[in-house]
């Protein structure tokens, strides 16, 4: 049997927690003691209200008690299982609700007390609360018969301590971004493993998916590449809290990013891998049609996406890295749209030195293989150095000499 608990307060956002049914096959209240409303988030808020009169922040003991399947609690043993854990933390007698959920097969109770004593209007200390848990979790398995779980806190007789179970934010987590938190501890203990030092364990961890910030209550954390925030110290196995903080002595907190920043980086680092897997599919679609017609689809398609890409990046305000990112590629742009340019004006100064060797070369040839007279070879420098096309209009067609019989021919 596993009993978790700590104090709360937001009897707003816990009561549709309990109530929820989406998420569990089976909801059931089975217990409204000690208050006028007898709806569970009534209650709920009659309960959080107590504290009104003191200065508890945190006026609900929220608790859970799962068995461990296949074994299940009649309704005797939930109370009797309640009572115990109620006694043990001091809440005999005050307000408390109790809600069954079941869900696969297996069945866990939500116990849920108010800590204020209301005749002396004080809360009742929560310290030393986990080892308590598992105190009354090993005295209920020996009364029900079921199986003993080794806890971290108490009976430990030189067994050397258990992981620590996942916490509900934690779990809550896991749902969220689809990434199990023994998966990244996993990848986060090799990586420590094979680093002689932290520059080489935050390089590591890089190059594994995950961004290594500074945490705002813990020394560092580690962000995964869905936004999934991690304590670094949680998820390197058999390694001590102190070993790790003089091991990344090394590293300054405040070169690192904050919480929020390394999620935006990680959320941009997907993003862009999204693309590059975009682009690749639209060079297979290009390998994939030899036609005409579906290589200018897969173009237009390129064409659209990468526009819209553009758009989005104006209207995105820019970083102040990122300005300077694109302040060089700008100048880069510029001083390469130069040596272009440059490079046209020469091949133009070419084409046009080319074309006025063709043109000159097209009249000369008019007159190969032909025996120039005087007139002819004037004719010809003539037309040289005429219009762009050679021509001269305005000279008089050259004549041949008079020949037999009388009469003039143009020549040819």
């Amino acid at each position: 049997m596993i009993i978790k608990g700590k104090s709360r307060t937001g009897p707003d956002v816990l009561g549709p927690y309990l109530a929820n049914a989406e998420k569990n096959e089976r909801v059931e209240v089975v217990e409204i003691r000690g208050t006028v409303s007898q709806d569970l988030i009534g209650a709920l808020i009659e309960m959080d209200a107590y504290a009104e009169g003191t200065k508890c922040e945190k006026p609900l003991y929220h608790a859970q008690i799962s068995p461990e399947p296949p074994y299940r609690l009649s309704r005797e043993q939930l109370i009797e299982a309640i009572d115990a854990l109620e006694k043990k933390l001091g809440l005999e007698g005050h307000a408390r609700v109790v809600v069954m959920h079941e869900k696969d097969g297996r069945q866990h109770f939500h116990p849920v007390w108010s800590r204020i004593d209301l005749e002396k209007m004080v809360a009742v200390p929560d310290s030393h609360n986990f080892r308590k848990h598992e105190e009354v979790a090993r005295d209920l398995e020996r009364r029900f018969g079921h199986p003993r779980v080794q806890g971290a806190h108490a009976e430990r007789e030189g067994v050397e301590r258990p992981d620590r179970t996942p916490s509900r934010a934690e779990l809550r987590q896991e749902e969220r971004t689809g990434i199990k938190g023994a998966d990244v501890k996993a990848d986060a203990t090799e990586a420590f493993k094979a680093s002689d030092n932290a520059q080489a364990f935050q390089s590591a961890l890089e190059d594994k998916g995950y961004i290594l910030a500074k945490g705002d209550r813990r020394d560092f954390v580690i962000v995964d590449r869905a936004g999934g925030i991690h304590s670094l110290a949680r998820r390197i196995d058999g390694v001590k809290a102190a070993e790790l903080r003089e091991f990344m002595a090394p590293i300054d907190r405040g070169s690192l990013p904050g919480i929020e920043d390394a999620k935006e980086l990680a959320t941009e680092r997907e993003r862009r891998k999204g693309e590059a897997h975009q682009e690749a599919k639209i060079e297979a679609a290009y390998s994939r049609g030899e036609d005409y017609v579906s290589q200018t689809q897969a173009a237009l398609k390129d064409h659209q996406r990468r526009q819209d890409r553009l758009d989005n990046e104006q209207l995105r305000p820019r970083q102040p890295g990122e300005q300077d990112a694109d302040e060089e590629r700008i100048a880069r742009l510029l001083d390469e749209d130069h040596r272009d340019r440059h490079k046209a004006a020469e091949e133009a100064s070419f084409g046009e030195a080319t074309s006025e060797r063709k043109r000159q070369d097209r009249i000369t040839s008019k007159f190969d293989n032909v025996e120039m007279t005087d007139v002819q070879q004037r004719r010809m420098n003539r037309m040289l150095d005429g219009g762009e096309d050679g021509r001269d209009d305005d000279l008089e067609p050259d004549r041949q000499p008079e020949v037999p019989g009388g009469g003039r021919t143009r020549s040819r």
